[in-house]
């Protein structure tokens, strides 16, 4: 995960808010992802929306001390499949699962 990449809420991932910051459950790998911090939530979120991760950062006030953990969990979430990366130019050809849809909705 780099600052000056897009990156977006993986189509096949759901988020379901929770006190602590949010759950990510996979529809996929079918697996579940724990966000420990409403600001990554945030971050998660603002990441479709914004031309890269900087943006999606700035976005949400997120202090550039802050960067280098924030890139990190990022990482973390692009392996487990949270997350995706694209190009600008490509745009987003799918749309995220909505809380409370199933396979048999998609």
């Amino acid at each position: 995960v780099t600052l000056d990449r897009p990156y977006r809420l993986s189509p096949h991932v759901a988020l379901r808010p929770e006190p602590f910051g949010a759950l990510a459950y996979n529809y996929d790998n079918r697996r579940l992802v724990f966000l420990r911090s409403p600001d990554m939530v945030r971050v998660v979120e603002a990441l479709g929306d914004a031309p890269d991760a900087a943006a999606a950062l700035a976005t949400c006030g997120i202090a550039e001390s802050r960067h280098p953990s924030f890139l990190a969990a990022l990482e973390n979430l692009a392996e487990a499949g949270v997350i995706e990366a694209g190009t600008a130019a490509s745009g987003w050809s799918e749309t995220a699962v909505t809380e409370g849809d199933t396979d048999a909705d998609r």
